[in-house]
């Protein structure tokens, strides 16, 4: 079996890994052949199609969830560094990818796979002349100078964070310690990135960082979720949290288990981003008695419907962080209503909607002017 072969049979596993990406049909790909590619989003924005994929399904870690979890019977595939790097540099000059996500069983320990990982991305790096995107996993256990030599090759590194407590990890994957084997490479990125020159990173920029959790629906509390994920981003500025909902693997310990409901994951990545880019806390989130968010309302609007309904918030004279509060209004509308105030004073919904703030979202929550602006209430949120 080739290697293109190889990567076919490893397409169905990939979705384990939440990036912002989504498989191409296809007849979207340049190349016939059922290869894992997605288009990923980059830091910058930019969407490009990237090969998604592992340097081996060989694991010897029994992580209950997991398609590669040690004793599962499935055909394995191991790619030696040089391998893996051919058959990428292959489908880069053909033009069916420009960009790699690379991540791994653990086979012979961690440290030993981190070794295999970094040597595929060096030779990608300095044999290829690849100067492409790169996500490189972190290995469980991975050591120090493995973290720095990463930040030399990589434009993302993310570690596999699975669950937000060692409790909440033990009943996904007993084998794995949170503290030292998990969290402790990612707070070394941050180390890093604090202590060095950006100069030292690849392409003289430090690579963004990001985590994952597994969401089941008798795991963690969203409580949980969310305290752990405003640490992260605060503390050790990732990029990003993903939320990977639970489904179901044949031949795995939690085969029986019920999936997870998607408008959950959607909710806690509604409310990560507020943690982002909103300037909320973990403790602003109405939440349920059980620690959950409400499915039927998104957090910010939930939020808003606490202590703005009774209380609405003047336009003319919130500042920025009161504004970003008000459901429609984002950090670019934020930005807009200020200048726009500067030029004339806001009294009328007709000058919110020529900021592109949809009214019938932030009419309940505000004064224009002293008044409450009318507005034709929505059915459903």
């Amino acid at each position: 079996m080739d290697a293109l072969q190889q990567l076919q049979e490893l397409e169905p596993y990939m979705a384990v890994e939440d990036d912002d990406s989504a498989a191409l049909a296809p007849a979207q790909r340049a190349c016939p052949v059922e290869l894992p590619v997605h288009m990923a989003a980059l830091p910058g924005g930019k969407r490009v199609p990237i090969l998604k994929t592992v340097l081996t399904s060989a694991c010897e870690r029994n992580c209950y969830y997991c398609a590669f979890r040690a004793g599962r019977d499935f055909r394995r595939h191991t790619f030696k560094p040089e391998q893996m790097a051919e058959a990428f540099h292959t489908l880069w000059q053909a033009g069916v990818v420009e960009g790699l996500f690379l991540s791994s069983g653990v086979a012979g320990g961690g440290v030993r796979t981190q070794d295999q990982l970094l040597d595929t991305a060096a030779i990608l790096r300095e044999k290829y002349a690849f100067r492409g995107y790169l996500h490189l996993k972190l290995m469980p256990g991975a050591q120090e100078a493995q973290v720095e030599r990463a930040l030399q090759l990589a434009d993302r590194l993310s570690v596999n964070l699975e669950a937000p407590t060692s409790a909440a990890l033990a009943r996904l994957a007993p084998q794995k310690i949170l503290m030292e084997e998990l969290l402790a490479p990612l707070k070394r990125v941050e180390q890093l990135r604090t202590s060095l020159s950006p100069s030292f990173g690849w392409n003289q920029h430090m690579p963004s960082s990001t985590t994952q959790f597994v969401v089941t629906p008798d795991g963690a509390s969203d409580s949980d979720l969310l305290r752990a994920s405003e640490h992260l981003i605060r503390r050790l500025r990732l990029t990003r949290v993903y939320y990977a909902g639970f489904s179901p693997m044949r031949g795995t310990p939690l085969e029986n288990n019920p999936p997870e409901n998607p408008w959950r994951v959607h909710r806690l990545y509604q409310a990560s981003f507020l943690l982002r880019d909103y300037g909320f806390q973990a403790e602003d989130f109405p939440l349920t008695p059980s620690g959950a968010l409400p499915l039927d309302t998104d957090p910010k609007q939930a939020w808003a419907l606490r202590h703005l309904a009774q209380s609405p918030l003047e336009l003319n004279r919130a500042d920025y962080h009161q504004l970003l509060r008000v459901p429609g209004i984002g950090p670019q509308r934020a930005q807009a209503l200020i200048t726009a105030r500067r030029r004339h004073r806001l009294v009328q919904p007709e000058d919110l909607r020529a900021l592109g703030i949809p009214i019938e979202r932030a009419a309940p929550f505000i004064l224009l002017a002293g008044r409450r602006p009318t507005h034709q209430p929505r059915l459903f949120w």
